[in-house]
């Protein structure tokens, strides 16, 4: 079991921001995702338009900031947290560490990662939103939520985080709906999520958890299971 105290963030944190322009999947993440740059700007026009003008789905896509915003920060402090403090430790750790805390450092370190490119392609393009305010490029909220979403794909595997890759999509068009971002930044905005997300869980084996319904005295109870495949 990897330690997941501070001083392993701080090194974690360095060790991805090396690992993450020397990956491969890196490049051709960002290049599928950067190849919007080049549609059409009557492409991108359109489906802002569609989308802002919906004025039906406002409710349903109102909680996409929130979801995408502050959650997104919530989340993986509350697992690391959790996971140090409040759920037993593994047996056979030295730390204070467990599947938890695990994951919630995975997905502190995936997040850092993400702000730190986002923010800084937002002051150098400096590319005007659509409803005239600044950095538009790329999409932040899209960013985060796919860096999430891949991270925790890696921890409990793609079944589990089919509902997180929903959220993750739902964010993303309700950024289109409020008009604060092009279809270019949201695309390139979850390609830089999942990038980050790679390089994040690319040091180390996945681990699948398993949860199953059990019967138990008087009701049922949802076990957890998990195994750990090497890369």
């Amino acid at each position: 079991m990897e330690h997941t105290g501070f001083a392993t963030l701080v090194r974690d944190v360095y060790h991805d921001f090396a690992a993450f322009p020397r990956r491969e999947s890196t490049w051709i993440i960002l290049g599928v995702g950067g190849g919007w740059q080049c549609s059409p700007t009557q492409l991108t026009t359109m489906v802002n338009a569609r989308l802002v003008s919906s004025s039906a789905a406002d409710r349903i896509w109102k909680p996409g900031h929130i979801i995408g915003g502050p959650v997104m920060y919530v989340v993986p402090v509350a697992l690391y947290v959790g996971g140090r403090y409040v759920v037993p430790h593994a047996t056979n750790a030295e730390t204070q560490t467990n599947k938890w805390s695990h994951l919630g450092l995975d997905l502190i370190r995936a997040e850092i990662l993400t702000e730190a490119i986002v923010q800084g392609l937002k002051v150098s393009v400096q590319r005007t939103r659509p409803n005239g305010e600044n950095y538009s490029f790329p999409s932040g909220h899209a960013a985060a939520t796919f860096a999430l979403a891949t991270v925790l794909e890696r921890h409990l595997g793609y079944r589990l985080a089919w509902p997180t890759l929903a959220i993750a999509t739902y964010v993303a068009t309700s950024r289109l709906h409020d008009n604060v971002h092009f279809l270019s930044d949201v695309i390139f905005g979850s390609a830089i999520g999942t990038a980050t997300g790679w390089t994040v869980v690319g040091r180390h084996g996945r681990t699948n958890y398993a949860f199953a319904p059990t019967p138990v005295p008087g009701g049922m109870a949802l076990m957890v299971s998990w195994k750990t495949q090497a890369n």
